[in-house]
This record gives structure tokens, C-alpha cells and sequence, in this order.
């Protein structure tokens, strides 16, 4: 995971509400076949995938890996889900990176990092595969569909 605060968070959030969580870790494709026979074992309920580059790069691997042992899944980015994956939530990608541009052309300008202030995402993207769900046997709220920005049918 790129970021340890979002491994903290989500051990405290699986905690609040008494669930286990299980994290594994790959780099490369062989601990990536480890994690699921992992997950396998375990019979992990779901996986959620933190923020990988390397991820994107393997992504149709991943979403296949998913698929063939029937296990829910949420990435980080949308292109996760129109590959097929269950559900991704992030930031919206088309702001971040007006947010980065912006940034850069001030330092181009001449402002120094440490001047910049620290800048949160304010747009968020939920993105939901139907047809995904329908093959785990999962049903989606029709709350969450509402809430969803694409639902993929």
C-alpha cells in the first residue's frame, strides 16, 4: 500500500464494527498468485485493493483472479470497473489532475513547495459493475445505485 495512514484507517474501521481484516502484500506476479491462494485459504469475504501503481499495470490479472474465485472486490480507480471488477471509489481523476496541473504551473511561476498549501480532493467517483454483481449473486442496494456517479449494466 503506497499509503500507511490508509492501512491504519482501515484496520481501525474493521475494528469499530468487529470484522478481521487480512493484509497481504505483492510485487511482482508470483506473490500476487501467493496473496489469492492466501485469500483462498482464508476464505476471505472480500478484497479491497489499496493505491498501487503496479496494480494498474495488472489490472485485467487482477480483476480476473477475482472473477475466477467468485470474490468481491473494490479498487482504487474506475478502470478497475469497466475491466469488470465489482465497485471502485476514488477520487475523481479529472480534479486531481487540474489540482496537480494547477500546482505545477505555480511552481513553473516560481512559488516554493513549502509555500503551496496542502489541497484535499473535494469530488469523489463511486463506479458500480452490475453485471459483476449479479455473477458474485450480489444485490445492490438500490441506495447505493442512487448514489453511484456510473453504474456499469
Amino acid at each position: 500500500m503506497n499509503a500507511p495512514f490508509q492501512l491504519d484507517e482501515m484496520t481501525a474501521a474493521a475494528q469499530a464494527v468487529g470484522q478481521d481484516i487480512l493484509v497481504l502484500n505483492a510485487s511482482n506476479e508470483s506473490e500476487v498468485d501467493a496473496a489469492f491462494a492466501t485469500v483462498i485459504e482464508r476464505r476471505a469475504g472480500a478484497i479491497l485493493y489499496g493505491a498501487n501503481t503496479w496494480f494498474q499495470v495488472i489490472r485485467d490479472q487482477l480483476v480476473a483472479l477475482a472473477a475466477r474465485h467468485a470474490i468481491p472486490a473494490m479498487y482504487e480507480w474506475r478502470e478497475f470497473v469497466t475491466a469488470g471488477g465489482l465497485v471502485s471509489y476514488s477520487t475523481h481523476r479529472p480534479e486531481f489532475m487540474r489540482q496537480i496541473g494547477a500546482y505545477v504551473a505555480r511552481i513553473l511561476k516560481g512559488a516554493r513547495t513549502s509555500d503551496l498549501p496542502v489541497v484535499q480532493s473535494s469530488r469523489f467517483e463511486l463506479v458500480i459493475n452490475l453485471k459483476t454483481a449479479k455473477a458474485l449473486g450480489l444485490e445492490v442496494p438500490d441506495k447505493l445505485l442512487a448514489l453511484a456517479d456510473e453504474v456499469i449494466e
